[in-house]
């Protein structure tokens, strides 16, 4: 089946590559962020890093997303204060965060086609699209992991791509401690990315639950800042959380001697009405910070202004 897979994927990106399938152009220029594997590289805390980056040089932008897990249909406009299961938790996030309109869309040149009508040609942000060749990029970046470079493509591994599909990337950004050495480099840029958390006022012996592609790394990461779990609960990731879930943490807690709950960012929004119903509940944001930022993004912008006049 990974072969069938595989072979599936390469006659794909040949059409595209040949030309035999035309990618849509939108007017305002495009930025996609993505990955090889299916979840956990931090696309999302990404997306957030690089919207920050560009509100502070007071430029325009949209997010254009998918909306994974929604169950609407069509081109929306995320409302921030709206439901998971309308916009899907990680758009929800990223309107909330970075306070600029967020479009969901199954077909992102249709999603951003709605954003220039509202918005006018701004810059895009495409979450998650380094797989969505039906959108014609400017700039291309694409997040890989350690595990990503020993992975195998789907469904016997995550990977959704070969490693060889990086040649399609400008940028590669290494998190997790990824190396260079591990994968098909190139010319290409290399910038660097670390992530963290912000774990503040956490309870001492939480019980710790979460719903995302990479739980153990969240615990890890909780760990090294010194917060050691009473218990664990872990869900599927986008696991959208019912008044059932919130009983069995409760007795969870009860059974554990815990003194509250640490969840993530995405995982809140998730538990939607049920928020309040878990007392001493602390959400801990995801943080990344790019090495040499600035200059990591003036030689982004630079490369798209070169290529729009092109």
């Amino acid at each position: 089946m990974t072969s069938l897979f595989g072979l599936g994927v390469d006659i794909r990106n040949a059409l595209y590559n040949r030309g035999f399938i035309r990618a849509k152009k939108l007017k305002g220029p495009v930025i996609s962020v993505g990955n090889l594997s299916v979840g956990g590289s931090g696309k999302t805390p990404f997306v957030l890093l690089l919207g920050e980056l560009l509100k502070q040089r007071d430029i325009k932008f949209n997010i254009l997303s998918r909306g994974y897990g929604r169950r609407s249909r069509g081109v929306l406009l995320v409302d921030p204060s709206g439901p998971a299961r309308e916009f899907g938790d990680e758009p929800i996030l990223m309107a909330r965060r970075l306070n600029v309109p967020v479009i969901v869309g199954e077909d992102r040149y249709e999603a951003g086609c709605f954003a220039e009508q509202e918005f006018g040609p701004q810059l895009h942000l495409l979450d998650d699209g380094f797989q969505h060749r039906a959108l014609a990029r400017d700039f291309d970046i694409v997040l890989v992991t350690p595990e990503d470079a020993r992975d195998r493509l789907l469904p016997a591994g995550r990977l959704r791509e070969p490693l060889s599909a990086l040649r399609r990337a400008d940028a590669i950004v290494l998190t997790s401690g990824a190396t260079p050495e591990s994968f098909p480099l190139d010319s290409k840029l290399i910038w660097r990315a670390r992530r963290g958390i912000q774990a503040k006022d956490v309870p001492i012996r939480p019980v710790v639950f979460c719903g995302i592609a990479r739980p153990k790394n969240f615990l890890m990461q909780l760990r090294i800042a010194g917060i050691e779990p009473a218990a664990e609960a872990f869900y599927r990731d986008h696991h959208s959380y019912t008044e059932r879930d919130v009983q069995d943490l409760t007795k969870l807690r009860v059974q554990s001697e815990a003194d509250g709950f640490v969840t993530t960012e995405k995982d809140a929004i998730n538990l939607g009405e049920f928020l309040p119903a878990l007392d001493s509940l602390a959400i801990v944001p995801v943080k990344m910070e790019l090495l040499d930022a600035d200059n990591a993004v003036d030689t982004m912008l630079r490369a798209i202004e070169e290529r729009r006049r092109a």
